[in-house]
């Protein structure tokens, strides 16, 4: 009896320990990128806060707006992965913290988008009024609204979760994810609706911004290089919208795998597709923008250099 209860002892420890070695194999890679990234994004938050012509700039101070946007919705994910790669169970007051966060960031990402465009096209179409419509204060009060249209968002949804949260019991049954704190089909229909016409609200201003652009570039009086910088821009929001769109095809697409390859393979899969659908685009995105800026080009490429350049000093000292 005692040698079946040490065989039984020795699979269960072995098991454990192949779930250990499994974790770290796929959770390790995982979690260096994120830190790469997010050390990318923060490089970018000291060269946008380095110089005055960053901090009294309204397209700077938009893009610190994103950029924000983005790291905290970059960490916040990390977080709830590796709590899921853990197997931690929370509370569901718990969760929806972190979660409604979560979507408070993702929100913000694509409404600073719309800003930036609309701040590309008054600069060309009214470029002599840009100064007096585009003001410090104009783009600091456009923030605010920004964050409390999100903000107005994230109420309504948590109205909505408490009214189908079970108070009795707070403990959850899943792991901590956006899609299991979906409780109810009113919730999850709203979720739907509400991202729907947030994203083809912003493609429409977008586009029609670059359309504007486009019929201001063929006129005589418009500054060709400029409307030339200014489409191209509009073009990079696209492709930045693109990228925040993405991320809500994630647990639909993983969902759908399961149903069709084992589990060790859809973890392999669902590893891959959040570094480049989740994570990647929050540093993409923003760091496209900054190495195309001719301002923050330079300071930027230093200071994500300046490491390296330390190195080489410290290691020419020593060998001396």
């Amino acid at each position: 009896m005692s040698n079946v209860t040490s065989s039984q002892t020795n699979i269960t420890d072995g098991q454990q320990f192949r779930g250990l070695v499994e974790l770290l194999l796929f959770s390790a890679p995982i979690t260096l990128s994120c830190c790469v990234f997010l050390f990318i994004n923060c490089t970018m938050f000291f060269t946008l806060r380095s110089k005055l012509l960053f901090r009294e700039t309204s397209r700077y101070i938009l893009l610190y707006n994103l950029l924000f946007a983005d790291t905290a919705q970059m960490a916040l994910s990390q977080v709830l992965y590796i709590l899921s790669a853990c197997r931690v169970m929370l509370t569901y007051p718990v969760c929806a913290v972190l979660t409604m966060l979560c979507v408070l960031a993702k929100d913000v990402s694509p409404l600073t988008l719309v800003l930036m465009s609309l701040e590309r096209y008054v600069a060309v179409c009214y470029p002599l009024r840009h100064t007096a419509i585009i003001t410090i204060r104009n783009t600091e009060v456009a923030i605010v609204v920004v964050w409390a249209v999100s903000s107005l968002n994230v109420l309504i949804q948590v109205l909505l979760l408490l009214e189908f949260l079970e108070l009795e019991n707070l403990q959850m049954k899943e792991l901590c994810s956006i899609e299991n704190m979906l409780l109810g089909p009113v919730y999850k229909d709203y979720d739907q609706v509400y991202t729907f016409c947030l994203f083809v609200s912003a493609g429409v201003a977008v586009t029609s911004s670059y359309i504007g652009v486009m019929v201001a570039a063929r006129s005589a009086s418009t500054d060709k290089a400029s409307a030339r910088k200014a489409r191209n821009t509009l073009l990079l929001h696209l492709v930045q919208l693109g990228l925040s769109l993405s991320s809500t095809i994630y647990s639909p697409l993983v969902f759908s795998l399961t149903k069709l390859v084992d589990r060790k393979t859809i973890l392999r899969i669902q590893s891959i597709l959040y570094v480049c659908v989740i994570l990647l685009p929050r540093c993409l995105s923003t760091l496209i923008y900054g190495i195309r800026d001719q301002n923050i080009r330079p300071i930027l490429i230093g200071h994500l250099c300046c490491r390296y350049k330390l190195s080489v000093v410290l290691t020419a000292k020593v060998s001396v």
